[in-house]
């Protein structure tokens, strides 16, 4: 009898386990009220199986909790996520969150400064000018995550 139950918990216990996994952690995002692109980023995170919540701030209260995140001011876009112990500032890629959170490096987040065409949010990637997603460090400091190359340039 209790090798039957061992047995029956196993197999229910399994696909917990496996979904568990693949599901990756929950993201929040603070967008600039009434911003369209920041919707449009967090329709992007969705479609690309993140779970995400958001809410609305305006002027002062965005900025206060960026600076309260560490990001730099020249790194500032319209909206910031927050993943797993990291932000995310601006149009960062799905697939870029999925390698930071792979790679777990001692960061601060990743950043997409400003909104450059293209980018996830912001028009179709076919017509995408060249931007970089940078990996801005608990200093302050950044690197290139990676480089999206203009559309033309593929």
């Amino acid at each position: 009898m209790k090798h039957a139950l061992l047995v029956a918990a196993s197999l229910l216990w399994a696909p917990l386990s496996l979904d568990a996994r693949e599901t990756p952690p929950a993201v929040h995002v603070v967008e600039g009220q009434g911003c369209e692109c920041c919707a449009k980023w967090t329709e992007h995170l969705q479609e690309q199986g993140f779970d995400v919540t958001t809410e609305d701030r305006f002027g002062v209260l965005l900025i206060q909790h960026k600076i309260a995140l560490g990001v730099p001011a020249e790194h500032y876009s319209c909206h910031t996520g927050q993943i797993d112990g990291y932000f995310l500032e601006g149009h960062v890629p799905a697939r870029d969150i999925r390698r930071l959170l792979e790679e777990r490096p001692d960061a601060a987040g990743l950043a997409v400064p400003g909104m450059p065409y293209g980018s996830p949010g912001m028009g179709p990637e076919d017509r995408r000018e060249a931007y970089d997603v940078l990996l801005i460090r608990k200093d302050g400091s950044s690197e290139v995550f990676t480089s999206y190359p203009a559309a033309g340039d593929i």
